[in-house]
C-alpha cells in the first residue's frame, strides 16, 4: 500500500500546511496585559448607594500606590445606580499615577484595549498573501476585533479566512482583475457598411 504522506527527496515527511505561503494572524496575541480593577462596588453605602460626601472621604483615605504605572479599569460590580461624576473623581485621583484609565469591566477594558491596538498593527506584511485570523474557541477576542482586522486585510491580503490552515472558512478572496487590465479600453464598434445615418431624405 502506498504512503499517501507526500516526502522529500531524503525522504522526510512534508507539511503541506507549513511550507505554504498561507500567513496566520493571532489576534489573541494582540492583547495587552489585563489592567488591574477597581471596583466601585465596595465605596457604596450598604453596597446599593452612592453618597457623595461619603464617596470622596473614602477616596481621600485610599492607597493610590498599587495603581501606579498600571492601565486601571474602573467599574461597579454591583447592581446599583452609579453617577458619571463618581466615575470622574476616581479618574481625577488616578492622574499622574496610573498609565491610563478607561470605564468598564476589566476584561472589556483588555478587549477594547486589543481593537485598538489593531490601528498600529503592520498590515503590509500580509501583502498578496492568503492570511486566516485564528481565533476558535477563544473568548478573549470580542468580535468587532475580527470585523476590524478583516476590513484591515482586505486592503493588502490576497485571500482572508477564519480558523486554522489545516482547516478554515474561506471568507473574503481578491477580485481577479479583468484580462487586459481594468483600464483597458473596450473597442470601437465598426460602422455597418453601405448604412447611411437616420436623417430627412436628401
Amino acid at each position: 500500500m502506498t504512503d499517501p504522506s507526500p516526502t522529500a527527496a531524503d525522504g522526510q515527511i512534508v507539511n503541506r500546511v507549513a511550507e505554504s505561503a498561507i500567513e496566520t494572524l493571532d489576534l489573541a496575541a494582540l492583547a495587552p496585559p489585563p489592567p488591574l480593577a477597581f471596583d466601585l462596588a465596595p465605596l457604596l453605602y450598604r453596597g446599593l448607594v452612592l453618597r457623595e460626601r461619603e464617596f470622596r472621604q473614602s477616596l481621600k483615605g485610599l492607597d493610590w500606590e498599587p495603581y501606579r504605572g498600571a492601565a486601571v479599569a474602573v467599574f461597579c460590580s454591583a447592581d446599583a445606580l452609579v453617577p458619571t461624576w463618581a466615575y470622574m473623581l476616581v479618574t481625577a485621583r488616578l492622574d499622574g499615577i496610573a498609565a491610563s484609565v478607561a470605564a468598564g469591566t476589566p476584561d472589556a477594558v483588555r478587549q477594547a484595549a486589543l481593537v485598538d491596538a489593531l490601528g498600529g498593527l503592520d498590515w503590509d506584511r500580509y501583502r498578496d498573501v492568503p492570511v486566516v485570523l485564528k481565533g476558535c474557541g477563544n473568548d478573549l477576542v470580542p468580535l468587532d476585533a475580527f470585523v476590524q482586522a478583516t476590513r484591515h486585510l482586505q486592503g493588502v491580503a490576497a485571500k482572508v479566512m477564519y480558523g486554522e490552515p489545516c482547516s478554515s472558512v474561506p471568507v473574503w478572496r481578491r477580485p481577479s482583475a479583468p484580462a487586459g487590465g481594468a483600464s483597458a479600453a473596450k473597442p470601437a464598434a465598426a460602422k455597418p457598411a453601405g448604412v447611411r445615418p437616420a436623417g430627412p431624405p436628401r
